[in-house]
């Protein structure tokens, strides 16, 4: 693999760990702040609004500048993002400042897959764009859990500090490793948004939302899940997370190589895999073995999906991959808060810790659903191909 890969994975990294490591020193930014633990989450869905909302507009706004460009800017504005939010005087200025931090991660991960991509020999792009999501998932095997052990001993601030020192490196190796693009070829906004007509494109952003929407329906909970019914410590629970991110570095390096060999099969089998899990998950739960390795295999079925999803929608997009690129990352944390939210409804109404995997598994199912209905376009289309050419 390219070694430019390894800049692209340190960006991730730097990216995954400050998305994730909100949630382990909540309650330390919270106290800090001097607000309650339901108010200072506002500085994790600001992180995530401004994923939702960057990843497009930053990528329509830089559709004519180099790829490397394009790479440097957003891991600059993510990194001072992050040196603003470490310096935060109150909670309006930090979810402000976590909002700037969150608006260059869709841009830079959309602008890295097709980077990644045109560096792989063919039949290798979608591990090339696995290769790169690896910083990502190994973020939550390792930066998150020493992000939140440094946030308890020292302080949040400098987590976070920490974090901008990453994107500094990232800079760093981007600069030196990853070769000069040149602009896109013929760049145009206009054929940017083109991609959006395409069915599939749709079709592809929709099996993301909902298909890992099922993922984090059932993560979001896992806290109180493993303490509450499971009856593990709140000590175990970071260690358990741990296994969970093994998982889903696991699941993203297989995921990249099973789509080059045979991307929708392998969707299907995932998406099945991962509603299978989940469900099980709901009886599993109330033992400690079973709950840790039900744990393993929802991380390793959920993220096989990432790397697949992200080849299906840029060969889908044709030559114009860059905004629909993007646009994965703002249907990840649509499917972020989407799982979250319905989780926490069937919790609210009385069904349980447990109900968010039931949750889950529906969601997933959809996912499958719509994969199968995008797989049916293909036939229909290959069998189109031949009658219209003759």
């Amino acid at each position: 693999m390219p070694v430019a890969l390894l800049a692209l994975a340190i960006g991730a990294f730097g990216i995954g760990t400050t998305e994730f490591v909100m949630m382990g020193v909540l309650p330390e930014a919270a106290a800090d702040f001097g607000v309650s633990i339901p108010s200072a989450g506002y500085l994790i869905s600001g992180y995530a609004l401004g994923v939702v909302v960057g990843a497009p507009l930053l990528t329509a706004v830089a559709v004519r500048l180099p790829r490397k460009t394009m790479l440097l800017a957003m891991m600059g504005l993510f990194t001072l993002g992050n040196v603003l939010f470490a310096l935060s005087p109150n909670q309006e200025f930090g979810v402000a400042f976590r909002f700037l931090a969150g608006l260059p991660h869709g841009a830079f991960f959309g602008a890295g897959a097709v980077v990644a991509s045109s560096l792989a020999k063919p039949g290798e792009r979608a591990k090339a764009v696995s290769m790169m999501f690896m910083g990502l998932t190994l973020a939550n095997v390792v930066g998150v859990p020493l992000g939140t052990l440094l946030g308890q001993k020292v302080g949040w601030r400098a987590t976070f500090g920490v974090v901008a020192v990453i994107g500094l490196l990232a800079m760093a190796a981007i600069a030196k490793l990853v070769p000069h693009q040149g602009k896109p070829v013929e760049p145009s906004l206009r054929g940017e948004l083109g991609a959006f007509r395409r069915p599939q494109v749709w079709l592809a952003l929709a099996i993301v939302t909902f298909g890992l929407g099922g993922v984090f329906a059932c993560l979001s909970y896992i806290a109180p899940m493993l303490t509450d019914v499971t009856g593990y410590s709140p000590s175990n629970v970071t260690l358990l997370l741990s296994l969970a991110g093994v998982g889903m570095t696991i699941g993203n390096y297989l995921g990249g190589r099973l789509a080059d060999k045979a991307l929708m099969p392998s969707l299907y089998v995932s998406l099945f895999g991962l509603a299978t899990v989940l469900a099980i998950f709901t009886f599993t739960a109330n033992g400690k073995v079973g709950a840790a390795v039900t744990i393993f295999f929802v991380g390793l079925a959920g993220f096989m999906i990432g790397p697949m999803m992200q080849a299906r929608i840029m060969e889908k997009a044709g030559g114009t991959p860059s905004l629909v690129s993007a646009a994965v990352q703002s249907a990840f944390n649509i499917a972020n808060s989407i799982g979250a939210y319905l989780g926490g409804l069937v919790i609210a109404g009385g069904l349980g810790l447990v109900a968010p995997n039931w949750v889950g598994a529906s969601l997933a199912v959809l996912g499958l659903s719509l994969a199968v209905v995008s797989g049916g376009l293909d036939r229909r289309e290959a069998r189109l191909t031949p009658a219209m050419a003759s």
